[in-house]
């Protein structure tokens, strides 16, 4: 599976880029925001690429920021969302403004993306809401190391606000820097 690619850009549109990879040139789906921050043709470019492979087709999605790769991922986790759709929501909002609706249960500004009806903006808010944590969780983003032990904890089925209560709790409780520590002590903390 593909995930990252550094190349240089030969072609660029709205939501298609052609990145040259060491002689070999790669098809890669974009969302309108990633087109706006790309440079010009023959600029080097760093994409996070998802890799949607179906019995007919071999597509490459790519995204400037995991940010971005990761909220992709959750929107085609949605039934009835498939990558194209989930393009075109990111191309209609950018991440936070979307993460943002989607927390805050703002169906009227999800239907104003091409595409997305009532019902399609209902699923997304209902499957998605508690996978993104609570609204104030928008304004501080954790990083790092806490990132990483959060991103565990999800990978293992915890809920994200549960898993980010747990290591902020862990760390408030004198839990070591490292990753290892921090995760088991997140970890005793979400078991309990």
């Amino acid at each position: 599976m593909i995930a990252y690619l550094r190349g240089r850009l030969l072609e660029k549109r709205p939501n298609q880029v052609i990145v040259d990879v060491n002689g070999v040139g790669y098809d890669i789906q974009i969302p309108v925001s990633t087109f706006s921050r790309l440079g010009d043709s023959g600029a080097e470019v760093k994409l996070y690429i998802y890799t949607h492979v179906r019995e007919d087709t071999l597509a490459l999605y790519g995204f400037l920021a995991s940010k971005d790769k990761i909220l992709f991922e959750r929107l085609i986790s949605v039934s009835g969302i498939g990558p194209r759709l989930a393009i075109t929501l990111l191309s209609g909002m950018d991440t936070e403004e979307l993460s943002t609706a989607l927390r805050r249960g703002e169906v009227q500004r999800l239907i104003r993306v091409p595409g997305v009806g009532r019902k399609t903006a209902e699923r997304l808010i209902l499957e998605l809401r508690d996978k993104l944590g609570p609204v104030d969780a928008a304004t501080r983003a954790p990083a790092g190391i806490d990132e990483e032990v959060i991103s565990a904890l999800l990978n293992l089925g915890c809920a994200r606000p549960a898993a980010e209560a747990a290591v902020e709790k862990a760390r408030k409780n004198g839990a070591p820097e490292d990753f290892e520590p921090l995760f088991r002590a997140a970890l005793a903390l979400v078991m309990k």
